[in-house]
């Protein structure tokens, strides 16, 4: 009698070793795939950060992997992404430090990108309005309250932007003496300062106006002018000039 052997059935589940890559999805919903097909721009934010994430983890495609990221950011979305720090980016599994580190850059890059854009577009950063529209997306979300100084040329032109200091939550210390060194050092005709309010209050603190004023009678004593003092909030600005604080 003929003996009957069985054949051995494939497991469904992933073998040691096994990664699960782009090539295991569809092809009509392959992010590679679709931007040769409809171009860059029909391409979702998650199928974008795929295409730069490039691989998943033995569990994820870099699809599913670029979803989980954007998800789990704070707040949700490319926003919260920019937010991320590199150990924070290296906690999800399939995100090693090389692919950290190039996500970090990337986002250093479209800010800088979106901040060139809109000052080449501005004629001259002076208008209140238009400071906070160039800072907002940048500092209304951080978590530590920061102070930046604009240096302004004659034609009151941003020729360089100072981060003057990083402080702890709602306290960012600064002193006429260090916003004038900066400022005599890189010939500044007048110069902004600009904060953000972690709180989300863009609503300055008897301190911030105190050291206002502290540094525009500074500044009338060298000859440079401060032309206003903007704090940014969430999707809101304080404007010591519109308020009529500043003596201009």
């Amino acid at each position: 009698m003929k003996k009957e052997t069985k054949k051995p059935v494939k497991s469904s589940e992933p073998t040691a070793g096994w990664r699960l890559t782009m090539k295991d999805i569809p092809e009509k919903d392959r992010p590679y795939e679709k931007c040769e097909r409809e171009g860059v721009g029909a391409l979702t934010d998650a199928e974008l950060l795929a295409i730069l994430i490039r691989t998943g983890n033995r569990q994820e495609s870099a699809l599913s992997l670029a979803i989980r990221i954007l998800a789990q950011a704070q707040p949700p979305g490319i926003l919260g992404l920019l937010h991320l720090t590199l150990p924070e980016l290296m906690e999800q599994k399939g995100i090693g430090r090389v692919k950290g580190i190039e996500l970090l850059c990337v986002g250093e890059l479209s800010q800088r990108i979106w901040r060139t854009l809109t000052l080449s577009e501005a004629p001259a950063l002076t208008a209140p309005e238009a400071i906070a529209a160039f800072y907002m997306e940048e500092m209304r979300h951080k978590e530590q309250e920061e102070m930046h100084l604009m240096i302004l040329n004659t034609k009151q032109r941003l020729i360089r932007d100072i981060l003057l200091f990083r402080g702890t939550f709602n306290h960012s210390p600064a002193s006429p003496r260090e916003i004038f060194i900066e400022a005599l050092r890189y010939h500044a005709a007048s110069i902004v300062l600009v904060h953000n309010h972690p709180s989300g209050d863009p609503t300055p603190s008897a301190e911030d106006r105190r050291t206002t004023v502290r540094i525009q009678e500074a500044g009338a004593m060298l000859g440079i002018r401060l032309l206003d003092h903007v704090s940014i909030g969430e999707q809101a600005y304080f404007s010591f000039k519109e308020r009529g604080i500043l003596s201009l």
